[in-house]
Protein backbone atom coordinates (compact mmCIF):
# COMPACT_ATOMS: atom_id res chain seq x y z
CA UNK A 1 0.00 0.00 0.00
CA UNK A 2 1.20 3.55 -1.12
CA UNK A 3 1.74 6.40 1.27
CA UNK A 4 -1.15 8.45 -0.88
CA UNK A 5 -3.57 5.17 -0.71
CA UNK A 6 -3.28 5.13 3.03
CA UNK A 7 -6.19 6.69 4.96
CA UNK A 8 -5.98 6.74 9.04
CA UNK A 9 -8.84 5.10 10.96
CA UNK A 10 -11.22 7.79 12.92
CA UNK A 11 -9.57 10.07 14.72
CA UNK A 12 -5.80 9.66 14.10
CA UNK A 13 -4.06 11.43 12.38
CA UNK A 14 0.29 10.47 11.87
CA UNK A 15 -0.20 8.42 15.42
CA UNK A 16 -1.77 11.37 17.56
CA UNK A 17 -5.42 12.04 18.93
CA UNK A 18 -7.36 15.66 19.75
CA UNK A 19 -6.17 14.77 23.33
CA UNK A 20 -2.40 14.62 22.46
CA UNK A 21 -1.29 17.68 20.69
CA UNK A 22 1.36 17.48 18.37
CA UNK A 23 4.84 19.17 19.81
CA UNK A 24 7.04 18.06 16.79
CA UNK A 25 8.90 20.09 14.45
CA UNK A 26 7.74 20.18 10.68
CA UNK A 27 9.88 20.64 7.93
CA UNK A 28 7.85 22.20 5.12
CA UNK A 29 7.86 19.79 2.13
CA UNK A 30 4.76 21.35 0.36
CA UNK A 31 5.77 21.42 -3.58
CA UNK A 32 4.35 23.99 -5.89
CA UNK A 33 2.55 22.15 -8.46
CA UNK A 34 3.99 24.89 -11.21
CA UNK A 35 6.87 24.22 -10.77
CA UNK A 36 7.93 22.55 -13.63
CA UNK A 37 11.38 21.51 -11.82
CA UNK A 38 9.55 18.31 -9.57
CA UNK A 39 6.67 15.83 -10.54
CA UNK A 40 8.83 13.80 -12.10
CA UNK A 41 7.01 10.50 -11.50
CA UNK A 42 3.67 11.91 -13.22
CA UNK A 43 3.36 10.85 -17.02
CA UNK A 44 2.59 13.13 -20.03
CA UNK A 45 -1.18 13.11 -18.96
CA UNK A 46 -0.89 14.06 -15.77
CA UNK A 47 -1.34 10.24 -14.25
CA UNK A 48 1.05 9.81 -11.38
CA UNK A 49 3.50 6.76 -12.33
CA UNK A 50 1.59 5.82 -15.86
CA UNK A 51 4.23 4.09 -17.89
CA UNK A 52 3.48 6.31 -22.41
CA UNK A 53 3.89 3.40 -24.63
CA UNK A 54 5.18 5.02 -28.02
CA UNK A 55 3.01 3.89 -31.21
CA UNK A 56 6.94 2.46 -32.73
CA UNK A 57 6.44 -0.13 -29.42
CA UNK A 58 3.27 -1.29 -30.00
CA UNK A 59 3.78 -1.41 -33.72
CA UNK A 60 6.75 -3.26 -33.24
CA UNK A 61 4.84 -5.93 -30.69
CA UNK A 62 2.24 -6.06 -33.21
CA UNK A 63 4.75 -6.97 -35.67
CA UNK A 64 6.43 -9.62 -34.00
CA UNK A 65 3.29 -11.30 -33.03
CA UNK A 66 2.11 -11.61 -36.37
CA UNK A 67 5.78 -12.52 -37.60
CA UNK A 68 5.20 -15.16 -34.90
CA UNK A 69 1.90 -16.39 -35.82
CA UNK A 70 3.02 -16.62 -39.45
CA UNK A 71 6.07 -19.16 -38.23
CA UNK A 72 4.00 -21.32 -36.14
CA UNK A 73 1.41 -21.65 -39.62
CA UNK A 74 4.75 -22.33 -41.89
CA UNK A 75 5.75 -25.06 -39.40
CA UNK A 76 1.89 -26.55 -39.28
CA UNK A 77 1.51 -26.78 -42.62
CA UNK A 78 5.27 -28.21 -43.40
CA UNK A 79 4.64 -30.66 -40.58
CA UNK A 80 1.35 -31.64 -41.61
CA UNK A 81 -0.61 -30.90 -38.81
CA UNK A 82 -2.72 -27.76 -40.47
CA UNK A 83 -5.51 -28.95 -41.99
CA UNK A 84 -8.10 -25.64 -41.89
CA UNK A 85 -5.72 -22.50 -42.66
CA UNK A 86 -8.21 -19.32 -42.27
CA UNK A 87 -7.77 -15.58 -42.92
CA UNK A 88 -9.93 -12.29 -43.47
CA UNK A 89 -9.96 -9.84 -45.77
CA UNK A 90 -12.21 -6.75 -46.43
CA UNK A 91 -14.41 -6.39 -49.71
CA UNK A 92 -17.29 -4.33 -51.15
CA UNK A 93 -19.70 -6.09 -48.93
CA UNK A 94 -17.80 -6.06 -46.26
CA UNK A 95 -15.56 -8.07 -44.14
CA UNK A 96 -14.72 -11.78 -45.13
CA UNK A 97 -13.99 -14.83 -43.61
CA UNK A 98 -11.78 -16.85 -45.81
CA UNK A 99 -10.78 -20.89 -44.79
CA UNK A 100 -9.21 -23.57 -47.22
CA UNK A 101 -8.22 -27.16 -46.75
CA UNK A 102 -5.52 -28.78 -48.72
CA UNK A 103 -8.35 -29.78 -51.08
CA UNK A 104 -9.23 -26.30 -51.82
CA UNK A 105 -11.45 -22.89 -50.21
CA UNK A 106 -13.87 -24.69 -48.26
CA UNK A 107 -15.64 -21.94 -46.48
CA UNK A 108 -16.48 -18.01 -47.50
CA UNK A 109 -18.39 -16.08 -44.70
CA UNK A 110 -20.00 -13.05 -44.04
CA UNK A 111 -19.84 -11.15 -40.84
CA UNK A 112 -23.05 -11.34 -40.20
CA UNK A 113 -22.38 -15.49 -39.71
CA UNK A 114 -20.13 -14.57 -36.74
CA UNK A 115 -16.25 -15.90 -37.70
CA UNK A 116 -16.07 -17.47 -34.35
CA UNK A 117 -19.09 -19.53 -35.12
CA UNK A 118 -18.03 -20.36 -38.26
CA UNK A 119 -14.62 -21.64 -37.40
CA UNK A 120 -16.23 -23.32 -34.52
CA UNK A 121 -18.59 -25.47 -37.17
CA UNK A 122 -15.27 -26.21 -39.37
CA UNK A 123 -13.60 -27.68 -36.25
CA UNK A 124 -16.51 -29.72 -35.50
CA UNK A 125 -17.32 -31.04 -38.57
CA UNK A 126 -14.02 -31.22 -40.51
CA UNK A 127 -10.93 -31.12 -38.40
CA UNK A 128 -10.06 -29.33 -35.09
CA UNK A 129 -6.46 -28.49 -36.27
CA UNK A 130 -7.78 -24.88 -37.88
CA UNK A 131 -4.98 -22.12 -37.70
CA UNK A 132 -4.67 -18.44 -39.18
CA UNK A 133 -2.45 -18.66 -42.21
CA UNK A 134 -2.64 -15.93 -44.69
CA UNK A 135 -0.55 -17.77 -47.14
CA UNK A 136 -2.75 -20.38 -48.17
CA UNK A 137 -5.45 -18.36 -48.77
CA UNK A 138 -3.71 -15.83 -51.19
CA UNK A 139 -4.95 -17.61 -54.49
CA UNK A 140 -8.82 -16.97 -53.63
CA UNK A 141 -7.86 -13.45 -52.00
CA UNK A 142 -6.23 -12.56 -54.93
CA UNK A 143 -9.04 -13.47 -57.39
CA UNK A 144 -11.63 -11.91 -55.01
CA UNK A 145 -9.95 -8.71 -55.72
CA UNK A 146 -10.14 -9.40 -59.10
CA UNK A 147 -13.33 -9.77 -58.87
CA UNK A 148 -14.13 -7.07 -57.24
CA UNK A 149 -12.49 -4.96 -59.47
CA UNK A 150 -14.71 -6.62 -62.30
CA UNK A 151 -11.71 -8.19 -64.32
CA UNK A 152 -12.50 -11.66 -63.07
CA UNK A 153 -15.55 -13.68 -64.03
CA UNK A 154 -15.26 -17.14 -62.95
CA UNK A 155 -13.58 -18.29 -59.73
CA UNK A 156 -11.15 -20.59 -60.63
CA UNK A 157 -9.40 -21.70 -57.48
CA UNK A 158 -9.89 -25.91 -56.14
CA UNK A 159 -12.89 -25.81 -54.37
CA UNK A 160 -13.80 -28.15 -51.64
CA UNK A 161 -17.20 -28.83 -50.78
CA UNK A 162 -16.65 -31.16 -47.39
CA UNK A 163 -19.80 -29.47 -45.47
CA UNK A 164 -22.68 -30.20 -48.45
CA UNK A 165 -23.70 -34.03 -49.40
CA UNK A 166 -26.57 -34.65 -51.43
CA UNK A 167 -28.84 -32.51 -52.91
CA UNK A 168 -27.76 -29.48 -51.57
CA UNK A 169 -23.97 -30.43 -53.34
CA UNK A 170 -25.79 -30.74 -56.54
CA UNK A 171 -27.29 -27.23 -56.65
CA UNK A 172 -24.03 -25.89 -55.44
CA UNK A 173 -21.95 -27.40 -57.84
CA UNK A 174 -24.91 -26.26 -60.80
CA UNK A 175 -24.73 -22.73 -59.60
CA UNK A 176 -21.66 -22.25 -61.28
CA UNK A 177 -23.51 -22.65 -64.98
CA UNK A 178 -25.27 -19.50 -64.55
CA UNK A 179 -23.50 -16.68 -66.56
CA UNK A 180 -21.68 -14.18 -64.79
CA UNK A 181 -24.15 -10.56 -65.18
CA UNK A 182 -26.90 -13.41 -65.68
CA UNK A 183 -29.49 -14.59 -63.27
CA UNK A 184 -31.94 -17.95 -62.78
CA UNK A 185 -34.37 -18.41 -61.06
CA UNK A 186 -35.18 -21.00 -57.85
CA UNK A 187 -37.37 -23.10 -60.22
CA UNK A 188 -35.05 -22.61 -63.08
CA UNK A 189 -32.27 -24.32 -60.86
CA UNK A 190 -34.11 -27.10 -59.82
CA UNK A 191 -35.04 -27.81 -63.69
CA UNK A 192 -31.24 -27.22 -64.06
CA UNK A 193 -30.82 -30.37 -61.10
CA UNK A 194 -33.34 -32.66 -62.34
CA UNK A 195 -36.15 -31.74 -60.21
CA UNK A 196 -38.43 -29.65 -60.56
CA UNK A 197 -40.64 -29.89 -57.75
CA UNK A 198 -37.17 -29.17 -55.32
CA UNK A 199 -38.29 -25.18 -55.53
CA UNK A 200 -37.93 -25.11 -51.68
CA UNK A 201 -35.12 -27.20 -51.55
CA UNK A 202 -33.34 -25.43 -53.72
CA UNK A 203 -33.30 -22.14 -52.07
CA UNK A 204 -32.57 -24.33 -49.13
CA UNK A 205 -29.17 -25.15 -50.35
CA UNK A 206 -28.68 -21.77 -51.87
CA UNK A 207 -28.99 -20.38 -48.30
CA UNK A 208 -26.55 -22.89 -46.73
CA UNK A 209 -23.82 -22.16 -49.94
CA UNK A 210 -20.34 -22.66 -47.93
CA UNK A 211 -19.04 -20.48 -50.17
CA UNK A 212 -20.85 -17.66 -51.24
CA UNK A 213 -19.81 -14.99 -54.20
CA UNK A 214 -16.95 -17.80 -54.78
CA UNK A 215 -19.95 -20.20 -55.95
CA UNK A 216 -22.29 -17.75 -57.04
CA UNK A 217 -25.86 -18.45 -54.76
CA UNK A 218 -26.25 -14.32 -55.27
CA UNK A 219 -27.69 -15.16 -58.87
CA UNK A 220 -30.67 -17.37 -58.06
CA UNK A 221 -33.54 -15.19 -57.68
CA UNK A 222 -37.30 -15.06 -57.84
CA UNK A 223 -39.54 -16.05 -60.22
CA UNK A 224 -40.82 -12.70 -60.54
CA UNK A 225 -37.21 -10.79 -60.71
CA UNK A 226 -36.83 -9.88 -57.09
CA UNK A 227 -33.67 -10.63 -55.48
CA UNK A 228 -34.82 -12.67 -52.63
CA UNK A 229 -33.06 -14.29 -49.95
CA UNK A 230 -29.11 -13.94 -49.17
CA UNK A 231 -26.53 -15.53 -46.31
CA UNK A 232 -24.77 -11.85 -46.74
CA UNK A 233 -27.84 -9.98 -46.69
CA UNK A 234 -30.17 -8.15 -49.37
CA UNK A 235 -27.87 -5.29 -49.59
CA UNK A 236 -24.97 -7.46 -50.78
CA UNK A 237 -26.63 -9.90 -52.71
CA UNK A 238 -27.28 -6.37 -54.63
CA UNK A 239 -24.08 -5.07 -54.63
CA UNK A 240 -22.96 -8.16 -56.64
CA UNK A 241 -25.37 -7.99 -58.97
CA UNK A 242 -25.10 -4.87 -59.81
CA UNK A 243 -21.42 -5.25 -59.94
CA UNK A 244 -21.80 -7.88 -62.63
CA UNK A 245 -24.75 -6.09 -64.67
CA UNK A 246 -22.33 -2.75 -64.48
CA UNK A 247 -19.46 -4.66 -65.93
CA UNK A 248 -21.50 -6.87 -68.76
CA UNK A 249 -23.29 -3.59 -69.49
CA UNK A 250 -19.87 -1.83 -70.19
CA UNK A 251 -21.64 0.78 -67.56
CA UNK A 252 -19.84 1.36 -64.00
Amino acid sequence: MTADQYTPPDGHLGGHTDDQPDHTTHTDTHTDPDDESTGGDEGTDGTPGEIQYTDSVEENLTRHLMALKMDLATRAERGGVLDIAFHEVDSPVGRLLLAATAKGVVRVAFEREGFDDVLETLAEKISPRVLSSPRRLEPVARELDQYFDGQLREFTVPKDYSLSEGFRLAVQQHLTDIGYGHTASYKEVADLVGNPKAVRAVGTACATNPLPVVVPCHRVVRSDGTPGGYVGGLDAKQTLLTLENEMVSGCP
